[in-house]
């Protein structure tokens, strides 16, 4: 099997307010210090990676340069459509007026699955040697912080889909068949999955096991749980300190045990998930700070590496 940070395609997906995008950008800073041109490709309006590593924010599309080796862009679906359409006609001043008409709006909001197909196909065009715009660079390593799980796996679907309705004939058929080979191989494309060891987020990452196969016949290849809490007292310890009434501030012993017991769901959850998922788990630490930087981002991308390199 590939090692995980060898592949072209890295799909990051889950439920929403996992931490799907701080994973993304530690594997991104990952496969960079390897020393592969990578870019982390968040597909929606938000782009919090620029402002993360100190940045500006280009415009949707534009590859911004975030580190040694490390870029971020964002899909904008329309863009991304005109983009394609310019390297089929080979006139951009065509393309402008074609992209731009009331008819093709219409053609492109009617069209199931077309938005879908050519954002996933720009995911997959960034690790292209030939771009679509022939003036640009293809990357060794393309990351998708992808959107939440079901949106996600609609996404994927797209290609396999499009091919279905169009029987394979025309050049949105092609570029989506391209794709289509992209996401089936496990030399070319990996899937990791974030949760927080909670008993929705197990639930549904087990679920999504059998959703990605369904979309394009495959399984997680890895998932990360992110916020695990440490384990700092023994059984015994907590037993006593249980049993300490009046020995210690009654605050102090309540928070104790309180803390312990979101510990033991924890672990439960994890235990869960492990004898459940199909891929190997891997957990990140809590970070207790109300926002991350990027010195903390860097430091889960250490774990991150340890337990994947390890």
């Amino acid at each position: 099997m590939t090692n995980l940070l060898d592949r072209s395609l890295i799909v990051v997906t889950g439920k929403g307010g996992v931490g799907k995008t701080t994973v993304a950008a530690a594997l991104g800073l990952l496969c960079a210090r390897r020393g592969g041109r990578t870019i982390v490709c968040e597909v929606g309006a938000s782009q919090r990676l620029p402002g993360l590593f100190g940045v500006a924010a280009g415009a949707p599309g534009d590859e911004v340069r975030l580190a040694d080796g490390l870029f971020q862009t964002s899909v904008d679906p329309m863009l991304t459509i005109e983009e394609w359409i310019g390297r089929q006609l080979g006139s951009r001043s065509l393309t402008q007026v074609l992209a731009r008409s009331n008819a093709f709006q219409y053609f492109v909001a009617a069209a199931p699955g077309a938005r879908e197909v050519l954002t996933i196909a720009k995911t997959w065009e960034l690790g292209q040697d030939e771009r679509w715009d022939r003036k640009a660079a293809g990357y060794d390593h393309v990351i998708v912080d992808a959107p939440a799980s079901g949106h996600g796996i609609g996404l994927l679907r797209a290609p396999a889909t499009m091919s279905g309705v169009t029987r394979g004939i025309g050049p949105v058929a092609t570029q989506a068949d391209l794709v289509t080979r992209t996401l089936k191989d496990p030399a070319a494309s990996a899937y990791v999955a974030v949760a927080l060891p909670g008993e929705l987020p197990v639930t549904e990452t087990i679920e999504l096991d059998g959703l990605l196969h369904d979309a394009v016949g495959r399984t997680l290849d890895h998932v990360v749980v992110n916020a695990v809490l440490p384990r700092r007292f023994a059984g015994e310890e907590l037993e006593a300190l249980a049993a300490a009434d009046g020995a210690v501030p009654e605050a102090v012993r309540r928070a104790t045990l309180g803390q312990a017991g979101r510990v033991r769901e924890q672990q439960s959850q994890l235990r869960r998930l492990r004898k459940h998922a199909s891929a190997p788990v891997s957990t990140l630490p809590f970070v207790s700070s109300p926002e991350l930087h990027l010195e903390d981002v860097q430091a889960l991308s250490d774990e991150l590496g340890r337990r994947l390199e390890g």
